[in-house]
């Protein structure tokens, strides 16, 4: 099944508020490799065994999303959602068909390729925050840089930027433990953003959170998304998180259907 990527409202706009918390990308993310879409995908289909049993977690899946798109992804438990981000996130291969991060097929990719993906281009952000709790907030920042690319005092300072970015600088040195369920999710947030990825990848982000909180982190992540000219896409069950998309697709038994073609424009 097809989905066409609609709703691209703002791709154009490469503007970078002076205002803004987050630090301007060092390259522009809004225009993959060759300017080809942030992601293709054609025919994906991944199957799973289960004792004697083949479970068809995505089945026949084509799907583009334009570099610098806000994407939202619903549908019922055991739809395959999750299944769609591993393959976004190059923590998965599919079992047919290709997934490309622009222009770098990653369902052929070998393990030190995905990794490097994973590491330079991809942040993530989940709904358990995952957080080390023996680390301060920093610490666990600073765990974006583990691939030792990344100089320790530039670590260091990057990290205490990207704190900063959300609202977290006067607590660089608090451990998980000492941070509301929030402040917790802000942390993940500035770790994903750190090494300035051009795609952030949200499974659930704000499902462990009450309602205000919820808003706070959907504000945190828009505004990241506006300014950096992110592609966005997360996975929800909340449709109020949804509708702040700009496009929004809907999964269900392996399959993808357009929900909204529109949803609000970057600018």
């Amino acid at each position: 099944m097809t989905a066409v990527p609609g709703g691209a409202t703002g791709l154009d706009d490469r503007s970078r508020a002076s205002s803004s918390p987050f630090p301007s990308p060092t390259t522009d993310p809004t225009t993959a490799p060759g300017g080809t879409p942030m992601y293709t995908l054609t025919d994906v289909t991944k199957t799973y065994r289960q004792g004697t049993r083949t479970v068809t977690a995505l089945s026949g899946v084509d799907l583009e999303i334009p570099a610098g798109q806000m994407v939202a992804i619903q549908g019922p438990t055991g739809g395959g959602k999750s299944t769609l981000l591993q393959m976004l996130g190059a923590l998965d291969r599919p079992t047919s068909g290709t997934v490309r991060l622009g222009d770098d097929d990653l369902s052929a990719a070998g393990d030190r390729a995905l990794t490097a993906a994973r590491a330079r281009r991809i942040g993530f952000v989940f709904q358990g925050f995952n957080l080390i709790p023996t680390l301060t907030a920093a610490e666990n920042v600073e765990t974006a840089f583990a691939d030792g690319s990344v100089p320790r005092d530039e670590r260091r300072r990057r990290s205490a930027e990207a704190l900063a970015s959300v609202g977290l600088g006067d607590r660089a040195d608090h451990r998980p433990a000492e941070l509301s369920g929030g402040q917790q999710q802000r942390v993940a947030v500035a770790r994903a953003l750190v090494t300035e990825p051009a795609v952030l990848l949200a499974d659930e982000p704000t499902g462990a959170l009450d309602e205000a909180t919820r808003d706070e982190i959907m504000d945190l992540l828009e505004a990241a998304w506006r300014e950096r000219g992110l592609t966005l896409v997360i996975v929800t069950h909340d449709s109020s998180v949804a509708r702040r998309a700009e496009r929004r697709l809907h999964l269900e038994d392996g399959q993808v259907r357009e929900v909204e073609a529109a949803g609000q424009p970057r600018g």
